[in-house]
């Protein structure tokens, strides 16, 4: 079992809220974080059996009285009933800690609890290993903000060329423990229960389960680029309504994430349009019938994968340490395009990701159209498949992928 970065803040946050609730899509290892956090005394449940599920919903007060706190509750979605009686029950007895929940459709708790536990509990997002829990240096991750001291670092014991390896494998705990084995069955095996479990509880697709998976596919392929409802309504063969539809499912369950694009007082000039990203570059690769880490490195995938990789490694760098990053892109309707633009405290830090070990400055050269919004711009970063760290200005780097 590897460590995550999230552990300590876990600990943390169970002395200071009844309620923990941890989400994020299925076998990134939730229940089993919690279970090698947890208290010889805690019990654990998983809603995922049908007998306890239809107890929590139709005699909650039951439930808890079965599975009396400290708990875990894994997949709590599926019993939504249970969260009032929580409440009552960590309003009478007021202990820290009491309840460890996941539940893999984020969306859908939010209204639930927000309702019923607003006050009660700490929420916390998490996806699959990151690059810093794979090498077992978990603890080294830190929300990621381009900075010059970031010229100290390099990457010289690692082999650059493999990051499409990284990449086609996937952060699935499972899979990463196995060094990569059976990794087809296991991609194959996900969507069939995801597709079982997780959108048939959203929509009604009975007759279109093998369209739907061909819609993952088509999303898949388009990683990294603007979301045309238009342009996929007229791949898959269904209207644009049921495109956004089951866009919304994907997004709900974790799949994938919509990045907005940054405009301030918005002028004409500003794509308004979101790129779309999926949230484990294996899967990706999977859908996209990339068979080897060789054939994603050389196809017509390979920039926006990479660019995917370098999103969701941001991403964890700050949601595995319980923060929110603003992020966004840049996109006007000349086509000028920055990867990503980070706010912080009132400083604008621009992000370019290159399939290059020689990035130059003209790869930077965007960087200046940040200064319309009237905003300080911070230090600009191009993060490429050099071994080390090195200057492209006084005020811009290049950095190797793997010190996100």
């Amino acid at each position: 079992m590897l460590e995550r970065t999230i552990m300590p803040l876990i600990k943390k946050l169970s002395k200071h809220f009844p309620v923990l609730l941890l989400t994020g899509m299925r076998q990134i290892g939730k229940s089993t974080l919690f279970e090698m956090l947890k208290e010889t005394n805690r019990k654990y449940v998983a809603l995922d059996s049908f007998d306890d599920r239809e107890l929590a919903r139709n005699n909650p007060a039951l439930f808890i009285q079965k599975y009396e706190p400290p708990v875990i509750i894994d997949e709590v979605q599926y019993a939504p009933e249970l969260f009032t009686y929580i409440k009552i029950y960590v309003d009478s007895h007021k202990k820290d800690g009491d309840f460890w929940l996941t539940g893999s459709q984020k969306y859908e708790l939010m209204k639930d609890i927000q309702e019923s536990l607003a006050g009660r509990v700490a929420i916390l997002d998490m996806l699959g290993l990151s690059y810093k829990e794979i090498i077992k240096k978990p603890y080294e991750s830190k929300p990621f903000l381009p900075s010059m001291d970031m010229l100290k670092l390099n990457s010289k014991s690692k082999k650059l060329l493999e990051i499409y390896k990284v990449i086609w494998e996937g952060s699935y705990p499972k899979l990463i423990t196995h060094n990569g084995e059976n990794r087809d069955t296991f991609y194959k095996s996900y969507l069939q229960s995801y597709i079982e479990r997780d959108v048939r509880d959203n929509l009604d697709i009975r007759g279109d389960e093998l369209r739907f998976h061909d819609f993952i596919r088509v999303i898949a392929i388009r990683t990294g680029s603007l979301l045309n409802y238009a342009d996929i309504s007229k791949e898959i063969g269904i209207d644009q309504r049921t495109v956004k539809v089951w866009i919304s499912v994907l997004e709900r369950s974790g799949i994938v994430k919509l990045l907005e694009p940054y405009y301030r007082n918005p002028t004409n000039s500003i794509i308004k349009t979101p790129k779309i990203y999926f949230l484990d570059t294996g899967l990706c690769a999977y859908l996209a019938k990339m068979n080897s880490p060789e054939i994603l490195e050389a196809g017509y995938m390979d920039g926006r994968i990479l660019e995917t990789y370098a999103f969701v490694e941001i991403l964890k760098s700050y949601w595995h340490n319980g923060k929110e990053p603003n992020i966004y892109f840049y996109r006007d309707k000349s086509q000028n395009e920055i990867d990503f633009v980070i706010e912080e405290g009132g400083v604008l830090y621009p992000i370019e990701v290159k399939k290059t070990a020689l990035p130059s400055k003209n790869d930077i050269k965007n960087f200046s159209l940040l200064k319309q919004f009237k905003l300080k711009v911070g230090t600009g970063i191009v993060i490429c498949l050099r071994h080390e760290s090195f200057p492209l200005d006084e005020n811009t780097l290049a950095l190797p992928i793997f010190e996100i």
